[in-house]
């Protein structure tokens, strides 16, 4: 049994639910609140947590409960989400968990993930010893689920099929860095990352560490052979670094798939007309022929797309100083995913953009619509900049444990400003032979460079050269 269960119920769960529910763990253990009171723990006699039970989410994206937890998942949108965590200091608690999701799904005529724990709604006791994890004093609720917390690291154990940008995930980064430490996020070798997950890891001190049983440890992104010393994960000494046997491509892992990658940026003068989130809308209708399916602060995406919702978001933070970072998923028929970084900055009001699109082997990914939406969103959006590149990895946009080829540059895109910056006389400087494309009016144009067809490495090089010469002659802020 895994240590996180999930209940999908048709209707939410009230309070009377929530306690029938918790009350698989019998009359003596504590319920406490986490979390902000978005979370409900039980806990042993000395307060050590057992399960954390999480505020249930209404999804409403269709193909989000199988996108995160397989087709198993049993019910699809609309849908409440439940999920029940276990720590796994005390063996009985992932029986407990499943208990617990059990008897919401029971109760609420819902299902569960996995399947078979909507059979167990028996309670499950505890020994009174409790767990012998240390508790963290300073961290706060997240950290008490650690399983193992020293000065240097906070070490959670995830064995579902997918390790997302959840909540939980989020605040489990931000309370870690906050205390000093390192995360270090470990998981068998066939669990897989979202890209907003990976993103968030990127930015954060924190490593994917995969358990592989017969050979030890290694890095789920470098395959750096990992070990255990001095309170902390590192690279192997001895006889140096290496790369784990285990982060070898299987065969035939994704043959013929490909992703295709923007990274866009765009400056908005700061008007209480704006309405944020077109440069997104305007790539996936271009790439797609569909807008996104919908949007949260933080996966499962349970919400439908709605520019004006995100952008009286994106304001409300942007009033107490904090930036607004969210997820927009596509249809289940469409693989897409995107992360957006909204934040007030001298310039005015940035938005920083990645999106993937997945293409199985029978689709090829749409390059020559490329420069088409390079002129949409220089023209209607305020695009600064915008590399493209595409790489061969799976379709379903999820990050495996093992190595996929790095992505290949395709085009790169000034924006009206900056290539105002630079200026026409100087814009085939950079690539001599290659001069960009002139979009949009001839008064203000972009600059579209087309640097390969995502096949040639060479594009790499034409990629660094473009960048250290327009660096070289534009306004710094505008590029970067």
């Amino acid at each position: 049994m895994p240590r996180s269960t999930f209940a999908f119920t048709p209707t939410m769960p009230d309070i009377k639910d929530l306690l029938a529910a918790l009350h698989a763990g019998g009359p003596d253990l504590r319920v406490n609140r986490a979390g902000q009171g978005a979370v409900a723990q039980l806990c042993t006699e000395d307060g050590h947590p057992l399960v954390s039970l999480e505020a249930p989410r209404y999804i409403q994206v269709p193909g989000e409960t199988a996108r995160l937890l397989g087709g198993t998942a049993g019910m699809d949108a609309p849908v409440w989400w439940t999920e029940v965590r276990a720590t796994a200091a005390v063996p009985e608690a992932q029986r407990l968990a499943a208990s617990v999701a059990g008897r919401l799904a029971t109760l609420l005529d819902g299902t569960t993930w996995p399947p078979e724990a909507a059979t167990r709604t028996e309670v499950v006791a505890i020994p009174a010893s409790g767990p012998s994890a240390a508790h963290a004093d300073d961290g706060g609720d997240v950290l008490a689920e650690s399983d193992v917390l020293t000065d240097q690291a906070a070490v959670v154990l995830h064995d579902s099929p997918i390790l997302a940008a959840t909540t939980w995930l989020t605040e489990l980064l931000r309370t870690t860095a906050r205390t000093g430490r390192h995360l270090y996020l470990v998981t068998p070798p066939i669990t897989r990352l979202t890209l907003p997950a990976r993103t968030l890891l990127d930015r954060a001190p924190a490593r994917w560490v995969i358990h592989a049983p017969e050979t030890g440890y290694y890095d789920g992104l470098s395959g750096l052979v990992l070990s255990w010393r001095d309170g902390h994960f590192a690279p192997a000494a001895d006889p140096g670094p290496t790369v784990a046997d285990a982060y070898r491509p299987p065969s035939g892992s994704a043959t013929g798939e490909r992703q295709l990658l923007l990274s866009l940026r765009t400056i908005h003068p700061a008007d209480e007309r704006l309405l944020l989130g077109g440069a997104l809308e305007c790539a996936w209708q271009v790439l797609t022929d569909q807008v996104p399916a919908g949007w949260s602060t933080a996966e499962p995406v349970n919400v439908p797309w709605s520019r004006r919702q995100l952008t009286d978001l994106a304001r409300t933070r942007a009033r107490s100083g904090s930036p607004t970072w969210l997820v927009a998923v596509g249809s289940p028929d469409r693989p897409a995913i995107a992360t957006q970084r909204v934040q007030h900055t001298r310039l005015g009001v940035e938005e920083h953009i990645t999106v993937a699109f997945g293409h199985p082997t029978d689709k090829v990914a749409p390059l020559h619509l490329l420069p088409h939406l390079a002129e949409e969103l220089a023209t209607r959006h305020n695009l600064a900049m915008m590399i493209t590149e595409l790489r061969a990895a799976r379709a379903d946009l999820m990050v495996p444990a093992h190595y996929e080829p790095p992505a290949l540059p395709v085009s790169l895109t000034l924006g009206p400003d900056a290539a105002a910056d630079l200026g026409a006389g100087r814009a085939g400087g950079a690539l001599p032979g290659s001069p960009p494309a002139h979009l949009g009016s001839a008064a203000r144009p972009a600059f579209h460079y087309a640097l390969g067809d995502g096949d040639d490495p060479a594009a790499w090089q034409r990629l660094q050269a473009l960048k250290r010469y327009v660096e070289s002659l534009t306004e710094p802020g505008l590029t970067s």
